[in-house]
């Protein structure tokens, strides 16, 4: 980043949310690293309170009650929704135009930010879901205008994802960016739009670009299956989030994920066996970078406890996973279930979940 903008950048910074770089969570050697010590995502997903609550009616107390509690049962990391389908906080015009983002929804990032800060808890800050894509809400054809055009996803990326990078970059807490929850359904149904993996690819690729050259955050996909992001898993059709996938789609080196992410439920082990009991090769994944398990269910899997769950992910080599959801947004469970495993973990681990 040119001197200039790197100063523009930390004056956009609450003074609240800088802090020591040595906090910030890296990858060395296929693990997260925070400062000089390894860290695993002992994590959860807080992905609402109240449905696109950021810029809408975003509850600053709850949050803090429950980043908190997150921190209190031993969950290092979260995963927030900061855009759960596009209409509110996010300026798009009927011709899929973005033009920036509304104050509300800055001014509720700055308390997500600050109370994740108070409370030491990482951010996984997912930007986009399929969501915005299906036919349920009134806005779906402007956000599918948005994706199939490179113009429109130039829009923005230069007028939100580039401001959030510049506002909230020198912050550790946020730990990593997940540019779309589960764009498996966006090729594969028709409710979604089933747009071609090269058109989320463009969208993928430029937003990884314009994330690397602007911090260290580091950048991945929240998947639903292994199906899409392997070359062995069973019915595979190719690591679509790969390195050589998203440079084909922008030549640039940034255009990369730093690490996997793989969603887990039931209903995938009766196809490619149960995630947190296989190590991430056996399950399909790719190997060139670490993986994470980034939602499964917060009241366990099939035949197993939560606190086997979270045990047995880290025993077989994966890098975190994060229950879904601490906050029971849906019948997955929530913090009566996913709390005494992470607790228990946190017990059994103190130094990887919270490193001295």
């Amino acid at each position: 980043m040119k001197p200039f903008l790197l100063l523009v950048a930390l004056l956009a910074i609450p003074a609240a949310l800088r802090a020591a770089a040595g906090d910030r969570i890296a990858l060395a050697n296929g693990e997260f690293m925070a400062g000089s010590r390894r860290i695993w995502i002992n994590g959860a997903n807080t992905p609402w309170h109240d449905w696109n609550d950021i810029g809408g009616r975003f509850d600053r107390a709850w949050w803090d009650s429950e980043f908190r509690s997150l921190h209190d049962h031993g969950i290092n990391a979260t995963r927030v929704w900061i855009s759960c389908d596009g209409q509110v906080g996010l300026r798009i015009d009927d011709s899929g135009s973005v033009s920036g983002a509304t104050q509300a929804y800055w001014d509720d990032l700055d308390s997500l930010f600050e109370i994740a800060a108070k409370h030491q808890v990482y951010v996984l800050a997912t930007l986009l879901s399929f969501d915005h894509m299906h036919d349920n809400h009134p806005g779906y054809l402007r956000w599918r205008k948005w994706l199939g055009s490179d113009a429109n996803i130039d829009s923005y990326v230069g007028s939100v994802l580039v401001p959030f990078v510049h506002r909230y970059g020198d912050t550790p807490w946020l730990w990593a960016i997940d540019l779309m929850n589960e764009p498996d359904w966006v090729f594969e149904s028709k409710e979604d739009g089933q747009f071609a993996w090269a058109t989320l690819q463009a969208y993928f690729a430029r937003a990884a670009v314009a994330i690397h050259k602007g911090s260290p955050i580091l950048v991945t996909v929240g998947m639903a299956m292994p199906k899409y992001e392997s070359e062995t898993a069973f019915g595979s059709k190719g690591n679509k989030v790969g390195d050589a996938a998203l440079r084909a789609r922008v030549d640039d080196p940034g255009a990369r994920l730093d690490f996997y992410t793989v969603h887990y439920y039931d209903w995938c082990g009766k196809l490619w066996g149960p995630a947190p009991y296989l190590g991430p090769g056996a399950y399909g994944m790719p190997l060139d970078k670490p993986s994470i398990i980034g939602e499964m269910p917060a009241k366990g899997t099939g035949g197993h406890t939560t606190a086997q769950d979270y045990e047995s992910t880290f025993e077989k080599g994966w890098q975190g996973a994060m229950g879904w959801t601490s906050d029971e947004v849906d019948e997955m469970g929530g913090m009566d279930t996913l709390g005494p495993a992470t607790s228990a973990f946190a017990s059994r681990h103190p130094d990887l979940v919270f490193p001295p």
